[in-house]
């Protein structure tokens, strides 16, 4: 399995409206995603400082998987609605989840 953790941090004029409609178009997107083993998103709660402005895990099967998730037609609806006129900067890492090990 595969750890998909994607961060953003926004452009300045992005509001607390914008935001809350991102998530529930990621929300409503991860619904129609079947290769999507575990999702969550949301802003940043800054509970340490510094640190990203909003976070996206996902957990999917593998590679294939992962290439079906970023690719799907609901994922690149909500880039083209919302994420593509936010992002000031985004960072991704992909982490492998050995068998058990996910806690």
């Amino acid at each position: 399995m595969i750890l998909h953790i994607a961060s953003f941090r926004w452009k300045d004029e992005v509001t607390d409206d914008d935001v809350a409609g991102l998530t529930q178009a990621l929300t409503e997107m991860a619904a129609q995603i079947p290769v999507l083993s575990s999702y969550v998103c949301g802003p940043n709660l800054h509970l340490r400082p510094g640190g990203a402005d909003y976070g996206v895990a996902a957990v999917v099967a593998d590679a294939a998987a992962l290439e079906a998730y970023l690719d799907h037609p609901a994922h690149k609806a909500v880039y083209d609605s919302h994420l593509g006129r936010m992002i000031a900067e985004r960072t991704a890492v992909q982490l492998p989840i050995e068998e058990g090990h996910l806690r």
